[in-house]
């Protein structure tokens, strides 16, 4: 039997690149540090998880349950996270360069310092500038 991803973890493995993790329940996990690299994250549920510092560029997260998630430094560029609950999650100083926020809940969430470049909000959004971002969202 192959072991799951927290046990691996457990071991001191952090490299989980292009893992398919789709649907997986990963509810208060700590995974600080991990490299989620074009990982398979569809509709996987990571709500309150430690996330700091973790790498998820290009990952697809679309429909995953962020929420009450601490992704602090955390490395999103041009992941998807289409339909993604990321309501009272904590996005201080994440990475968010040109990541797909379309139809994403931030209800609540940080995003002090978070770098927005790029993001789209809506398809038909054109990629904006952060403060432009954060500005959509507020008004949100």
């Amino acid at each position: 039997m192959m072991a799951t991803i927290t046990e691996r973890y457990a071991t001191g493995e952090r490299d989980f690149t292009g893992e398919n993790l789709r649907g997986a329940d990963l509810t208060g996990r700590n995974l600080t540090g991990a490299d989620l690299t074009g990982a398979d994250l569809t509709g996987a549920d990571l709500t309150g998880a430690e996330l700091t510092g973790a790498e998820f560029t290009g990952a697809n997260l679309y429909g995953a349950r962020l929420a009450d998630a601490d992704l602090i430094g955390a490395g999103l560029y041009g992941a998807s996270l289409r339909s993604a609950d990321l309501t009272g999650a904590d996005l201080t100083g994440a990475d968010l360069t040109s990541a797909n926020l379309t139809g994403a809940d931030l209800t609540g969430a940080t995003l002090t310092d978070a770098d927005l470049t790029g993001a789209r909000r809506s398809s038909t959004d054109a990629p904006v500038s952060g403060y432009a971002l954060v500005s959509v969202l507020e008004r949100a």
